[in-house]
């Protein structure tokens, strides 16, 4: 079953590791920030204790659940280019595998926020005619977000794409 899911050719490229750690990040500060707010205001408005420890016990497996899933998370993105197409793969528990040919990708697009910049990654997205072929890499670096949207844009014009 696990061969459903090789590479077409070569090894897959997994993404930053970068990702992971800016996962754990948003993670961290989306639980921690509203579990304190909460914890205040219960401790301060009704002066259940037993209510704030739920919370920070909610909170703490909250984090050690996304910590884990991060790691999961990052590992199981990954590329994989060939003559013909370029492979994305992730996904823990449901797999899956988008291989776009490069002469049907229309435009190729890459984003990167505040906090992604500052870690030195982007996110690389291929769209095509059909919404169901397009295919997004999150956590590229940034020489390899340059050098796929320089590599599928070339590929792109010469397979007679929209690009």
């Amino acid at each position: 079953m696990d061969s459903l899911f090789d590479p077409p050719a070569g090894a897959w490229q997994p993404v930053s590791v970068k990702l992971r750690t800016l996962h754990r990040l948003m993670l961290v500060l989306w639980i921690t920030i509203p579990a304190v707010i909460a914890c205040v205001a219960v401790a301060l408005l009704l002066q259940w204790w037993w209510l704030v420890a739920l919370i920070a016990v909610a909170a703490v497996a909250g984090i050690v659940w996304g910590w884990l899933w991060a790691a999961r998370n990052q590992a199981a993105w990954g590329f994989a280019e060939n003559a013909e197409d370029l492979w994305v793969r992730h996904g823990v528990a449901w797999r899956r595998i988008v291989a776009v040919p490069y002469g049907r990708v229309q435009y190729v697009d890459v984003t990167a926020g505040p906090i992604e910049r500052s870690y030195g990654i982007a996110k690389v997205s291929l769209h095509t005619a059909s919404s169901n072929t397009s295919a997004v890499i999150p956590g590229v670096t940034a020489d390899d977000a340059v050098r796929l949207r320089d590599r599928l844009t070339e590929l792109g014009k010469t397979r007679g794409s929209g690009i």
